[in-house]
């Protein structure tokens, strides 16, 4: 991709403020140890306002009710060359997510989670040597901290940049309804994206965003979601009365279903593989059957599918997929009662590869790395970089590598909650000399909405 020469009205180069690995740690670990389970995060969130008020930052702790809030602050540009034509000028924001997905509650987590909770899993920050663990260490409160020290990184620095810079702490990130227990008043979409979604529909708008999440690349689009749930009917009859009565197990249809899943889910993945995405599908959840009463079978069976959509898609297009998928089960079986019904979508997105934010991002990972930019290709994972988009705000996500042991990935758990400095030092800085680069390109190149 050509890096756009700056014109005449370009601003001079700023000086380039450097992030401090101590202070990164100390904020990460000050992060994880501030239990933020989606739906509750308003704690940290009030500590993330208080943190940025030290820093002469003014901040703005944003409740979405008693329990969950985000947090996010502004550093005003000045004007460049007595040209600007408006109040706002061109603003970017810096975004992360602070909610877990895991709470760190045996009552909550286990024993789905596993059959105990590993240091790990805690809201506990512990470090060794360049490692920080703890829940959420790396994703995402990792990724928070490395937001809010580039962001006090130039605001202490005294750097005047000629565009507002935005930092904002979204609750609700995870992939996640309410929980059973704890806050949220009640409120059902406590997650996806909801603190994001709230943000901006309050005004905290930008003209372009990077959101911080995993993956030492540029990404400019990424997979949406449908959750979609199944229907499996039978009879409710007796044990004792199998042998006289009719009898249509859904269990075990239901087991006949979820295998079939199984087996269309890499197909379903080979159809839709395009750009930089290979959405992805799982049988996620199965609820059948009385644990106090078993002499009987259940009138139902319900499955529970995540299946990701590519930008293109729409949940409705994903919905309609699985029922023709199911249709070829029952075209074999015709007694077999089944349904599908879309639970919750999220679209996919994507933002042009030739926007500016796209372009000036990637030209600035090239600078910190010293080699062209390769994207990572055949991913499946959802961000709040969908909310951005979809509402209007042009978004690329660059974060962190997932920590690895012996040059293997740790597994998912481990390397959610295990975060290394070096990263976060990298990105940290780079979060600051992407801030700065896009501060020296012409007013008129970031407010276009396009390449120039």
């Amino acid at each position: 991709m050509t890096d756009p020469t700056p014109g005449p009205t370009a601003a001079p180069q700023p000086t380039r403020p450097i992030v401090d690995r101590d202070r990164l740690a100390e904020v990460c670990a000050a992060m994880v140890n501030i239990s933020s389970p989606t739906g509750d995060e308003r704690p940290l969130a009030a500590w993330i306002a208080s943190e940025l008020d030290l820093a002469r930052v003014q901040s703005t702790l944003q409740p979405l009710d008693s329990h969950q809030a985000n947090t996010w602050a502004r550093l005003p540009g000045i004007e460049r060359c007595g040209n600007r034509t408006d109040p706002g000028g061109a603003t970017l924001m810096l975004y992360a997510p602070i909610d877990t997905l895991t709470t760190g509650y045996d009552d909550e987590d286990l024993p789905w989670a596993g059959d105990r909770l590993e240091p790990h899993q805690r809201p506990m920050a512990n470090r060794d040597g360049n490692l920080i663990s703890g829940l959420g260490a790396m994703n995402p409160k990792g990724h928070a901290a490395c937001v809010f020290e580039a962001f006090t990184a130039i605001a202490e620095s005294g750097l005047e940049l000629p565009i507002d810079l935005v930092a904002a702490f979204g609750a609700g990130g995870m992939p996640t309804n309410a929980r059973s227990v704890g806050g949220s008043n009640g409120r059902r979409n406590t997650g996806q994206g909801a603190g994001c979604s709230y943000l901006v529909e309050q005004g905290v708008w930008a003209d372009a965003a990077v959101i911080a999440k995993p993956g030492w690349t540029v990404s400019w689009e990424e997979v949406g979601l449908a959750w979609i749930d199944i229907t499996v009917r039978g009879l409710h009859t007796y044990v004792g009365a199998r042998h006289r009565l009719p009898y249509r197990n859904p269990i075990s249809d239901a087991a006949t279903v979820i295998a079939h899943l199984e087996r269309w889910f890499p197909t379903y993945s080979a159809r839709h593989t395009t750009g930089l995405v290979a959405p992805q599908g799982i049988v996620a959840a199965v609820d059948a059957g009385c644990w106090r009463m078993a002499a009987v079978t259940p009138a139902q069976a319900r499955i529970r599918v995540d299946l990701r959509i590519a930008p293109d898609q729409t949940p409705l297009d994903a919905c309609r997929e699985v029922r023709a998928s199911l249709d070829e089960l029952v075209a074999a079986d015709p007694d077999l009662d089944v349904t599908a019904e879309l639970a919750l979508g999220i679209a996919g997105s994507r933002t042009d590869p030739d926007h500016w934010i796209t372009r000036r991002a990637i030209a600035v990972w090239e600078r910190s790395e010293g080699r062209t930019h390769e994207p990572v290709r055949m991913t499946s994972g959802a961000t709040d970089a969908n909310i951005l988009r979809n509402r209007g705000i042009p978004s690329v996500r660059v974060g962190m590598p997932k920590v690895t042991s012996d040059g293997d990935e740790l597994d998912f758990a481990a390397g959610m909650n295990t975060v290394d400095l070096a990263e976060m030092e990298r990105l940290a800085q780079y979060l600051v000399d992407l801030a700065v680069d896009v501060a020296a390109q012409p007013l008129a190149d970031l407010t276009a909405g396009g390449p120039p």
